[in-house]
């Protein structure tokens, strides 16, 4: 199941179940892409997605927004602790499957893959599928954090 051609309808509240990074040290405890979603916002008609997050840094947690490009291949160009490329790989009624690659200062290429969901239940067969997409990546399954389990963000 492809995202449809709309996105847009893909707007809403996500949280964060899983996140599966080829460097840990970004989604260990106070990096950068240890995020707890609260909303994301797809507009078809400016070709944007607004990311609405909550992270932890130095110890406290930031309330960010950060805004998406939309490019003619359908990902989504981000400026957030370096350059991204985001991508919808898989959506359905209540998860969405997401891939971001980030180039940061440093030239550093991390491969991310994360597991949204409308709430904190997520059935097997998503989360397989979520797994499958982690290895088609190249990011080991051990490299997968579970945003549930480690839960403090206090909005989230």
């Amino acid at each position: 199941c492809e995202p449809s051609p709309s996105i847009s309808n893909l707007s809403g509240q996500w949280r964060t179940v899983y996140i599966a990074s080829s460097n840990l040290e970004k989604i260990k405890p106070n990096g950068p892409f240890r995020v707890y979603f609260h909303k994301l916002l797809f507009d078809d008609e400016q070709g944007t997605v607004d990311f609405y997050f909550y992270v932890k840094h130095k110890g406290k947690w930031e309330y960010k927004h950060v805004t998406g490009i939309k490019q003619d291949d359908g990902t989504y160009a981000v400026e957030y602790e370096g350059k991204n490329v985001f991508e919808v790989t898989h959506a359905s009624g209540n998860i969405l499957v997401a891939h971001n690659i980030n180039v940061d200062e440093h030239g550093k290429k991390t491969a991310l893959t994360g597991l949204f969901g409308t709430d904190h239940e997520i059935s097997d067969s998503d989360f397989e599928r979520f797994k499958e997409e982690t290895r088609d990546k190249g990011i080991p399954e051990e490299n997968i954090v579970n945003f549930i389990d480690n839960d403090d963000c206090p909005e989230a």
